[in-house]
């Protein structure tokens, strides 16, 4: 039970000559809350199938549980909740979940899975009747069926409304906290930022960056200021000043990213520009996360 839950060692995958993951490695260690972010075409993807047996990859190694992922020993131990949900006609809901139960060796009981889910109320509803949001919660009780010791979530709360991803995320964070890993990607990088004990960020598929959520956020340029420009500021007339990382613009409101944001005031007075309504900011993982992509292009 000490093998790490998931192993890459220098994998790439290569699509009719095109690497769509470049020499990744990285490994992750059992009860651990990961988020793979990356943006869209970053490879998180093809990444994700290979872990799961659905790709084999080009070069390199993938061990899962301390196995081949296609092993059926290793896929009775683990769940993956995909982007597309598909059902089966005819079925119920709890029809559909039994269904699933019954791939696994020591499933859980139909009426847990139905709980953590909130399904409860849809039972006897025809799973093809339902909503998207309902599908993405089915499509979670069939991920958990087999109470798996890894599971796999892809972009899980789309389409949920508020209630529903609290219930999610309370229900992922007791699974964590007996020991089962979860690996997610998501675009609501807030969820990621509060859920993950670690964040792995891929862009071209290459790592980017791997660490906890503060590490992440503290080693990029996390904080920012802004204010209300006077006529006289301009693009041009801010990136004369040392220190400016990046700069956004939302009407006459102007946002500064920096490294450093008590030299860049310092600047900024010194520079006399007009400025009211000053606001220094400690940035999120959005922007560490908009700061590791684009550096990673340039």
């Amino acid at each position: 039970m000490s093998e790490a839950a998931i192993q890459l060692q220098q994998v790439t995958k290569e699509f009719k000559g095109k690497k769509a993951v470049d020499n990744l490695s990285f490994t992750v260690e059992r009860g651990t809350v990961v988020a793979l972010l990356g943006p869209n075409g970053a490879g998180k993807t093809t990444t994700i199938s290979m872990i799961l047996g659905l790709l084999h990859p080009t070069t390199g190694t993938v061990k899962l549980l301390g196995g081949a992922p296609q092993d059926r020993q290793v896929r009775d131990r683990i769940g993956a909740m995909l982007q597309d949900v598909s059902v089966i006609e005819g079925l119920t809901v709890a029809e559909t979940i039994n269904l699933f139960r019954s791939y696994y060796s020591q499933p859980l009981p139909l009426e847990q899975l139905l709980q953590i889910s909130g399904l409860d109320n849809e039972r006897n509803k025809m799973a093809s009747a339902m909503s998207g949001g309902q599908r993405r919660r089915l499509g979670f009780a069939l991920a958990a069926a087999g109470d798996p010791e890894v599971l796999f979530l892809d972009e899980p709360t789309v389409g949920m409304d508020v209630t529903s991803r609290q219930l999610f995320w309370d229900t992922v964070r007791a699974m964590a906290g007996k020991g089962r890993t979860i690996v997610l990607t998501t675009h609501y990088l807030e969820e990621a930022d509060q859920v993950a004990d670690r964040i792995i960020v891929i862009n071209d598929g290459k790592l980017a960056a791997d660490g906890t959520p503060s590490q992440i956020k503290a080693t990029t340029t996390g904080r920012t200021i802004s204010f209300t420009a006077g006529n006289a500021v301009t693009t041009e007339s801010l990136r004369n000043i040392s220190g400016i990382v990046d700069i956004e613009w939302n009407g006459r409101r102007v946002k500064l990213y920096s490294n450093d944001t008590d030299q860049l005031i310092a600047e900024l007075v010194r520079a006399e520009l007009e400025m009211k309504d000053i606001e220094i900011m400690s940035g999120g993982l959005e922007e560490a996360f908009r700061s590791l992509v684009s550096t990673a292009k340039v």
